[in-house]
């Protein structure tokens, strides 16, 4: 496996858009060796989540690892099996077979300073402009809250209500970042979702968007994952 290009797709969660990696692709790109794919998910629905997360593992070839942020955790545990061969959880959910996101998300009480969600008419959850600083990503400075902010893409609530398969991690080795300071997801969920997945978990001072405000961090954990897939 040493011989082959290994890819390292990555997936994006709520309120969100593949840009958010920016940082964490940059620093992959400099090893030559590895291929970097951003996933488009719709956030439309768990479903087509899955789907366009299979299609962006369709343009590569060789081994993969596939790294989801918050909501895409999800998603990534439901991917095509085949030539996955490890699932890297940046302060993301894993629901088990039968749970739904929601029942993950909301296991225990919320941080104080957590937004208070809700579905439109539409039946779309957006993200109060204001938590981006208070919330989502508190350690990042003002002018990247800005930006994710604007840029910011609704999920629909089909993604967090429906019930899921039996998840790739029962089968796959795993690494999980476990968000201390995570204003989102409770970090003491975080730990019994990672604790459960039997995943290499490591706790990091960081908030919930450690992709934005300490990339580095991410990408020693994704780092992980590649040494320990070209091992073999």
């Amino acid at each position: 496996m040493a011989a082959e290009k290994l890819n390292v797709v990555l997936a994006h969660g709520a309120w969100a858009d593949g840009s958010s990696w920016a940082r964490v692709i940059t620093a992959l790109k400099t090893d030559a060796s590895v291929n970097v794919v951003a996933a488009p998910l719709p956030l439309t629905s768990l479903t087509d989540d899955v789907a366009a997360l299979n299609r962006s593992l369709d343009r590569t070839e060789g081994p993969i690892i596939v790294a989801a942020h918050a909501y895409a955790g999800a998603v990534i545990a439901l991917a095509r099996p085949e030539r996955v061969k490890a699932l890297v959880y940046v302060t993301a959910l894993a629901p088990d077979e039968g749970e739904k996101v929601a029942d993950v998300f909301y296991r225990l009480e919320p941080h104080p300073q957590a937004p208070k969600l809700a579905p439109d008419s539409n039946n779309l959850i957006w993200l109060p402009e204001a938590a981006f600083a208070t919330a989502f990503a508190q350690h990042a400075s003002a002018s990247d809250q800005a930006v994710l902010a604007a840029v910011q893409r609704p999920i629909s609530l089909t993604c967090i209500t429906v019930p899921v398969g039996r998840p790739l991690w029962k089968v796959v080795p795993t690494w999980f970042l476990l968000a201390e300071e995570d204003r989102m997801i409770v970090p003491a969920t975080q730990r019994f979702m990672a604790e459960r997945m039997k995943a290499t978990i490591k706790a990091q001072p960081v908030d919930h968007t450690p992709i934005v405000t300490a990339p580095e961090t991410v990408v020693d954990l994704i780092g992980d994952a590649i040494r320990a897939v070209r091992r073999g």
